[in-house]
């Protein structure tokens, strides 16, 4: 399969000779997705190292993440950690282990599209690698256990013995390392300290960030916005809908959303640069109606009830204090990658 377009090639040579190539990409038997549109990236499976065993340090005092430097925050019962995007650019998959819950952090640097997977059932709790196969410019992990191979942001086993599986997910929230630091001083970072020699101050795509161009062909493109906006896409009822990072107020806005048949408060700030949704009915039936709380990050905003909840959708102070909102099926991304992915997606506005 060749590539049709190479932002640059002096900068993807160097990144692909940082790669610790193990073995070919696999793209042998039957898939749920076109077979002539996977692409092999070049690195092979596991040519990109995923951190398997990673280390952490206090979050205050980096010396080389900058203040608007993205990291991925995640906060599993009480246990805060974050996980810079300048390593997981290198690395792509960090395997983790949060109070016996195994997650992988996914991130996809060409889709610009972070998920965290839940490991538990997955063949024994496999750990996931990069296979080096690409779809639609977005990662396919492949499970360590049976080597199925897996697409980022279909949530789904889409080759394999485990075809078809669905992937569950894990809250996070993805933001600046500032506005992540000021919330929870006294989380957990990941550390550089991954067991590779890598160069975290640097990205590896050049200026892939900005630029409207893109290395490896999508399905399906959509010109309504630009091509690397960022984008918190919402999955319900077979429908989607986009919020724009950036059309958010640069306080904190709430929205309040039925779509696809659900009810959802969308969060979200220009400014703090976070999106994030949930659903806003509860287990016992109710649905609340939420209102913004401004000035008391990581509390985000305020239900009719009185109640008020933080950036991870969990009760703090009020009658519903300890409650958990359920998350919805959503996840921030590249436009051109939610768009390839999701056709026909509405953008909200």
């Amino acid at each position: 399969m060749k590539v049709i377009k190479i932002i640059s090639l002096i900068t993807l040579a160097f990144y692909l000779s940082s790669c610790d190539t193990v073995d070919n990409a696999d793209v042998s038997g039957d898939w749920l997705i076109p077979k002539d549109e996977v692409f092999d990236g070049g690195p092979g499976r596991d040519g990109i190292p995923s951190v398997d065993n990673p280390q952490f340090t206090d979050v205050e005092g980096s010396s080389y993440l900058l203040d608007n430097d993205l990291v991925i925050g995640i906060k599993i019962g009480g246990v805060l950690r974050a996980y810079p995007h300048p390593i997981l650019d290198w690395h792509e998959i960090v395997n983790d282990e949060i109070n016996g819950k195994k997650l992988a952090i996914t991130y996809c640097p060409l889709t610009g599209s972070a998920i965290a997977w839940n490991r538990q059932g997955v063949v024994s709790n496999s750990t996931f690698g990069v296979s080096g196969l690409l779809y639609n410019s977005n990662l396919i992990p492949f499970d360590r256990g049976s080597k199925s191979n897996w697409s980022q942001m279909k949530l789904q086993c889409v080759n394999g013995q485990l075809i078809g599986n669905e992937i569950e997910t894990s809250k996070i929230i993805e933001t600046t390392y500032k506005t992540w630091r000021e919330m929870y001083p006294t989380s957990k970072l990941l550390s550089t300290n991954t067991g590779f020699g890598r160069q975290y101050g640097v990205y590896p795509y050049n200026n892939f960030k900005t630029s409207n161009d893109l290395i490896f062909p999508v399905s399906n493109e959509d010109n309504r916005l630009h091509k690397k906006e960022r984008v918190l896409g919402l999955i319900a009822g077979g429908q989607t809908m986009a919020f724009v990072i950036n059309s958010f107020s640069a306080d904190v806005s709430v929205k309040n959303v039925s779509f696809g048949g659900e009810e959802f408060v969308v969060i979200g700030s220009s400014g703090k640069n976070f999106a994030a949704a949930y659903k806003r009915k509860l287990n016992d039936g109710t649905t609340l109606e939420f209102t913004i709380t401004q000035g008391e990050l990581p509390l985000v905003m305020m239900d009719n009830e009185g109640t008020k909840w933080d950036i991870f959708g969990e009760a703090i102070e009020g009658p519903r204090a300890g409650e958990n909102l359920m998350q919805a099926k959503a996840f921030i991304a590249y436009w051109f990658g939610w768009a390839a992915f999701y056709p026909n997606t509405l953008i909200s506005q």
